[in-house]
């Protein structure tokens, strides 16, 4: 049996506000919760989400990896050259 009275109070009903506004109700140990992202402002979940790639961290992953059309007809050259290695 759980001891009593050492748990915190429990909110089913509690308001999950983002700029001003109640976003959704969730139940937690705090009445009000003030996030500044929610899923329906955050660029991930909305769709404006935008890959930065300055160093081209990218690029260098498909390279690597033979991956993408861009760098297909290259990959398959240094794979041939390390087959004929072998």
């Amino acid at each position: 049996m759980p001891k009593p009275e050492i748990h915190p109070k429990w909110y089913p009903d509690a308001k999950v506000i983002c700029n001003g506004e109640v976003v959704m109700t969730i139940g937690s140990t705090q009445p009000e919760l003030n996030v500044d992202v929610w899923s329906g402002n955050h660029p991930f979940f909305t769709g404006t989400q935008k890959i930065l790639d300055t160093e081209g961290r990218v690029d260098r992953f498909m390279k690597k990896y033979g991956m993408g059309s861009a760098n297909s007809a290259t990959s398959k050259e240094q794979k041939e050259k390390k087959d004929s290695k072998k």
